[in-house]
């Protein structure tokens, strides 16, 4: 959803590295798309409207392991001119390459839930990551980000806040955009959608991205990116 709003709506140029191996669930989506829009005469028709707009093709998505992922990107990068690329990496850490791929990133952003397990393992391994890795010179990754998804407006915001605090005491920045829990973001494109969130071909329009954290998120990401090298 990031890579479609920051290639088709905010114009930047954009890749994919699908690294989430064996099931690589980005390039699912994309081929599920391209079937459907193969088969429906007006989703054909909205993508081809949808590219004239932006005068750009579809952004670029690979597959990759955790362990060729690099050499991938180094291979892509040499013939796309690219301004951001993402790696979609299983979330776990025990999948081999893992680890090494991550120390050639420049940012690491990870998502966050009002969940204790999965706030306290992300903390965990930032934390690791930044004292054995980035500290030491081994990883050339700038800084590690966290920004909340999943929210739910039903829940506590002290326990939100809580967790705020407890993430800037250990010096690592946490987003002001945040993602809510919705079921936007689990629709794919259909014959009954016209415009949905999760496409890797069609842009959103306003209507779906209106309280999302889609804009928002993507744009503070940017800004980021732009200080650094500002410096």
């Amino acid at each position: 959803m990031l890579a479609n709003y920051l290639h088709n709506v905010a114009g930047y140029d954009v890749g994919v590295l699908d690294c989430d191996h064996p099931q690589h669930s980005i390039l699912g989506s994309r081929n599920r798309e391209l079937q459907r829009i193969q088969e429906d005469e007006r989703l054909k028709a909205q993508l081809c409207e949808a590219l004239r707009k932006t005068g750009k093709g579809a952004f670029l998505i690979m597959d990759a392991t955790p362990v060729n992922a690099v050499s991938r990107a180094e291979s892509l990068i040499g013939k796309e001119p690219l301004d951001v690329l993402f790696f979609d990496m299983p979330g776990t850490l025990q999948s081999q390459g893992v680890l090494t791929t991550l120390t050639s990133m420049d940012y690491i952003f990870i998502p966050v839930s009002a969940d204790p397990y999965v706030t306290e393992s992300a903390l965990q391994f930032a934390c690791i990551f930044r004292d054995r890795l980035m500290k030491t010179g081994a990883a050339r990754t700038k800084e590690i980000l966290l920004f909340w998804t999943m929210m739910d407006k039903r829940e506590r915001t002290d326990i939100y806040d809580a967790y705020t605090h407890a993430i800037h005491k250990m010096v690592f920045r946490i987003l002001d955009a945040t993602l809510p829990d919705s079921k936007r973001f689990r629709r794919e494109l259909s014959d009954s959608q016209k415009s949905v969130l999760r496409s890797t071909l069609i842009p959103p329009d306003n209507a779906v991205l209106k309280g999302s954290g889609i804009r928002e998120l993507a744009q503070e990401i940017i800004n980021i990116i732009n200080e650094e090298q500002k410096v």
